[in-house]
């Protein structure tokens, strides 16, 4: 009988020995094998993840620089913009008033012909009610005098009339 030491469960034979030497000759081929392998992939995975957090944190860095620069570009273009829309009114309230102002000059051309126009038709009125008046005059006086006046001796009484009345008292 062999010599077998009991030491609780486990009993202290060759059977024991050869189970360590199985299980360091199989932990010695699992790390060479596998766990190495895996080891590595697990260092290579984690170097990948963690320069891909590195890369999305520049990432993210350089989309706020240019969510930056795009904030002060569209405040710039604002201002640009509402500095063309404040040009373009004082553009648009001068060509206004070059309108309103021409509006104003041709009224007041408008006006002053047709003041002259007035004046000119006065003028024609009143030089044909002279007329008139002096031939009323002239056939008055005719009948008077109980003759008929030539054309020269109506036209020198005529003029006579109109020299002794003068023209300020027809302007009345």
């Amino acid at each position: 009988m062999d010599i077998v030491a009991r030491a609780g469960l486990v009993e202290l034979n060759a059977t024991l020995f050869f189970q360590i030497v199985n299980f360091l000759v199989l932990f010695f081929l699992l790390k060479k094998l596998l766990f190495k392998p895996v080891s590595e992939f697990m260092a290579s995975r984690r170097e990948e993840v963690e320069a891909s957090l590195k890369n999305a944190k520049d990432k993210n860095g350089q989309a706020d620089l240019k969510y930056n620069e795009y904030q002060v570009k569209l405040e710039t273009v604002e201002d640009e913009g509402r500095q063309i829309i404040r040009e373009k009114t004082k553009i648009a309230e001068a060509r206004h008033m070059e309108i309103v102002e021409g509006a104003q000059k041709e009224a007041s051309r408008m006006i002053d012909r047709a003041e002259a126009e007035i004046k000119r038709q006065n003028q024609k009125a009143m030089n044909e009610m002279k007329d008139h008046v002096a031939s009323l005059v002239v056939a008055a006086t005719g009948k008077m005098i109980n003759k008929q006046l030539d054309e020269e001796t109506h036209n020198t009484l005529i003029q006579e009339f109109i020299d002794e009345v003068g023209d300020a008292k027809w302007q009345n």
